[in-house]
Parts: structure tokens; sequence; C-alpha cells
């Protein structure tokens, strides 16, 4: 009998390599750790030099030319949407890995998110980072909080002006709001303290006080949502979900909350109006045991209808199962629904990229899929997917763009900028940590008629390298390469360019980045092509 050790060992290389593309994709974890630490001994130096240097070759979690996850650089849970001048934002929780004494991840506690996330896009398949918002603790915008989690996010036109509010659970404690005049902030704490508190009317019995929703009515009237919790013995009807109004200035509550009776309630408030209807969502709890027909079976989005925002409601079913039932690897259910432009879509979290790491361990990422509303008003169940929406426009590479505008990616990160230039958006974040063979992509790229040349802009310490423009794959046809010299640390952002020939038509654009070093080459500002 042939010895089965070569087929273990190219096994365990196999294992080896795509654990470690996928860690480094996220950068939390150092790739070379995790190369030292997994070879059990039979792995050669020749072997391991040359896992390190491909290790940046893939993408992870969102592979071309899916939509979901959203992003795969970075976590995002706990989705809430607000779609401001033909764009959607995309406020999440802020999950980050947490590590163990040793160094190794362990299963994400929650309790140390203190910031929310934000991303946006025009067309649902190219995404913007625009960083972190410190919501609790010292250093963030509530200093009383000690966590941000499941953000919920509204827009109202007061006194003529655009204001702007953030809404957050610090843990399951009570609600915060922030304000501000932009969607993506400044954002501050106007009232220094929770807007719901066990002291709020009508909510001395809520289990959790968290996971807000907010709703301003066609009248100008706003409404909040939050609730969650299962009371001893009562998890068929909990009786935890509130519905309260908002006082006009969007910061204050008015009267006494309602509780929302919704079957089996567990979290995750959501509220929307669709032909003169309200639609309460909500996930479901995980309690054990039969349940009664039309009931919502465990950790699935389930939703009612009235037609008043406060109810009373009536329950209708469910529209989307647990995220273990589509990719494998369950958890808690949370959601959005929004309109964007004529369409109706759901935002939702599931554990795929951290899965695709190999840690499946509490850390989230939010995904989109279209929801259909039917003639009767009834919503067709949704299935959740990794190829998520159909894109809806080209996008123009004619315009300065930030470099973390991505489709997909391959062993980057992103950070703020140390950049200063006045031709730039700043406050911003760029993309770094960028390395021999990794990479980014923009999808379905808009050339027109042709493009002559393209500009880069280009900051911080490195090696310097090249950025190799190829169209619609990593390896395909180069149009121009931009060479970036090395630079002790560039505070103002460099411009570099090169002539580009051979391109036209609708593409997927590839940033290719090539060093002749281990090291980090440069950070990676915006771009642009000019006709």
């Amino acid at each position: 009998m042939k010895s089965r050790k070569p087929f273990l060992v190219i096994t365990m290389i196999v294992v080896v390599l795509c654990l470690v593309v996928a860690l480094a994709s996220v950068k939390n974890l150092n790739p070379a750790e995790v190369v030292e630490n997994k070879e059990n001994g039979e792995m050669s130096d020749t072997l391991k030099d040359e896992v390190k240097q491909d290790l940046r070759t893939a993408a992870i979690g969102k592979i071309p030319p899916n939509g979901n996850p959203v992003v795969s650089h970075k976590f995002g849970a706990d989705p809430y949407a607000l779609v401001v001048d033909g764009r959607v934002y995309l406020y999440n929780t802020n999950d980050v890995f947490e590590y163990d004494a040793s160094g190794n991840v362990k299963d994400n506690s929650y309790f140390s998110i203190n910031k929310l996330s934000v991303i946006s896009s025009e067309d649902l398949i190219n995404w913007t980072d625009h960083g972190a918002i410190h919501v609790a603790g010292p250093e963030g915008a509530a200093v009383w909080a000690t966590q941000s989690w499941a953000p919920a996010a509204a827009h109202k036109v007061i006194d003529g002006k655009d204001r702007f509010f953030l809404y957050f659970a610090n843990n399951a404690s009570g609600i915060g709001v922030l304000t501000s005049d932009s969607p993506l902030g400044p954002w501050v704490d106007p009232i220094g303290k929770p807007l719901i508190t066990r002291a709020t009317p009508g909510v001395k019995d809520v289990t959790w006080l968290f996971d807000p929703a907010v709703f301003v009515d066609d009248d100008g009237e706003a409404y909040i949502y939050f609730g969650g919790g299962i009371p001893e013995g009562k998890a068929d009807m909990p009786n935890t979900a509130r519905v309260m109004r908002l006082g006009e200035d969007m910061i204050s509550v008015v009267g006494e909350a309602v509780t929302i009776p919704a079957p089996y309630m567990f979290e995750d408030s959501g509220i929307n109006k669709v032909n003169g209807k309200y639609y309460y969502t909500y996930c479901s709890n995980f309690a054990e045991g039969p349940r009664p027909d039309n009931s919502p079976p465990p950790g699935e989005i389930a939703y009612m209808v009235s037609d008043h925002p406060m109810g009373p409601w009536t329950y209708q079913g469910v529209i989307l199962k647990n995220p273990g039932y589509f990719f494998g690897v369950g958890g808690n259910n949370h959601h959005v629904i929004f309109q964007f432009n004529e369409d109706w879509y759901i935002a939702y979290h599931a554990q795929t990229l951290s899965k695709a790491m190999g840690v499946p361990k509490g850390y989230r990422s939010t995904h989109l899929n279209k929801v259909q509303f039917e003639p009767d008003g009834s919503i067709q169940e949704i299935v959740a997917d990794m190829q998520g929406v159909p894109v809806l426009k080209p996008f123009n590479p004619f315009l300065q763009t930030r470099a973390v505008t991505m489709a997909w990616n391959a062993g980057i990160q992103v950070k703020p900028s140390t950049g200063n230039n006045d031709n730039l958006d700043s406050p911003a974040l760029v993309v770094t940590e960028i390395h021999d063979k990794d990479w980014i992509a923009v999808a379905h790229v808009h050339f027109q008629s042709g493009a002559s040349s393209f500009t880069a802009w280009v900051t911080g310490i490195g090696a310097g390298g090249k950025i190799e423009l190829r169209l619609d794959d990593p390896n395909g046809e180069l149009i121009g390469t931009v060479e970036v010299p090395e630079a002790a640390d560039m505070k103002q952002p460099m411009e570099v360019s090169t002539v580009v020939s051979g391109v036209s038509g609708l593409h997927d654009l590839y940033f290719v980045f090539k060093g002749e070093t281990t090291s980090p080459l440069f950070d990676f500002e915006a771009w642009q092509f000019h006709p």
C-alpha cells in the first residue's frame, strides 16, 4: 500500500493556504504568525516562504462577481439604512476581533464594542468606507454610555435645515441619540444622557432596552420602536416590543410606550410604510419546544401589519429564515428593510466572512437582497444568498474617487488618512498595508468611448512600487502602470500619473499592487481617469 503521507501533507498545505489567505484579508491577525501557529512541523521553511508570498492573491468572503457580504475588509453587524441624495448609507455595529491571553480569536462578547461603522453606495456593489463613529466611552460622543449596538438613523428637516439622528443601544440598558448636520457627522450628544431608560413611561417590564428603529411619517410625526427579551415562562408572547412617539425635535419622547404583541419576540425591531400600511418586523426567539401553527420558527424575521404606526397589529408570517439555513452558520438575525429608487431591499447580517476566515465566533457581516411586496400587501419570502442584488448603475471613472470605494479586495486594510490636501475631502480613510500582489477592484466601470490617462494620489511611509490597472480580473488586460516612488513620510498626497490605452465600454477595474519587497509599499488615497 502506498504511503498516504504526501496526500496528507498536500491537504494540510491547502487548508493552511486557505486559512492564511482569509486571515490576511482582514489583517486583524498577523499572516506570518498564522503560518507559524498552524504549521505542525511537516511544512518546510521554503514552503512557508511561498505561502507568505502568495497569501494575498485571493479575495475572501466577498468573491467576484458576488455582492455579499457588502464589504470584506472588515465586519459590520445590525445594519440600518438611510437613503440621502441618491446614496444608501448603512450604519453598523462595529464588530472587531477579540483575543484571549494567547492572542487567539475568541468568541465575540459584544461588550467591547463602543463604535458604529458607516459605509455608503450609489450602485449597491461598490461601497465607500467612511470609517467608525466613536459613540460610547470617555473618548466617545456619548460619554455616559459604555457600548454602542444596533444603530438606527433618521433624517428630518427642522426649522428649514437638514438634521440627522443616530440612535443606538447602550448594551440592553437604554437607548441614546446623537445628532449631526450630515449623514457622516461629526456627531454630538444633544442631551448628555439616554433618550430611553427604565424610568421612561411604559418600558418598566421590557427585558432588553435596545435595537431601536425610527420612522418619520408623511405628516412629520416620528416614532421609535425598540425592545426585546423573554420574561420567564413567556416565550410565546413576551410582550417586550414597544413603540413610542418622538418629539418634534427627535431627541425627546412623548407620552407612554405602547406594547406591540409580537409572537415569540426576541429582538431587532424594524418599521416601514408601504402603500398606506405599516409593517413591523422583528426577529423571533430561540425558545425550544413545539410552536402553534402560524408561529415564527426560531431566529427568523417575522412581520406584523397595522393601519397606524402605533397599532393595533396583526401577525402575518415570516419573511427571512435564520442565516444558518442559507450559509451554514447561524447566530442571531438582524435586519432592516428600505426603499431605494423604486425597489425594496433587506440588509441583514451573517457570519459568512468570519466563517470563510475559519473563525465563525460571532463576528458578523452585512448582506443585501431584494424584497418583493405582493399586490395583496404580503411580503414574498426572501432567499438570502452570496450573489446579492443587481448593480444599479455604471460607475463613473472620470470623477475623483476615494480608494476606499471598493467592490472586492485582497490583502489590504483601511485606516484614517495622514495626508493633508484641500483637493481631497478630509477626514477620510485610505487603503493601507499594501503589499506585493494585493489588489482592490471597482465593479461595473463605464469608460465610455475611452480614457487617455490616469492619476493616483498616494501617501504614507513605504518602499514604493507599482499600481497596475487591469480589466475584469487581477490578471486581466493591462491598460496602464503607475510608478510610485519610495517615500520616507508623505504627508502631502503625491500625484502619480500614467498614459492608458485600449480601454472603453463597461469593465470591472482592478488595481493590482506590485513591489520588490515584503514591506508595505504606500497608502492609496484616491484616483481618477481622464478622457
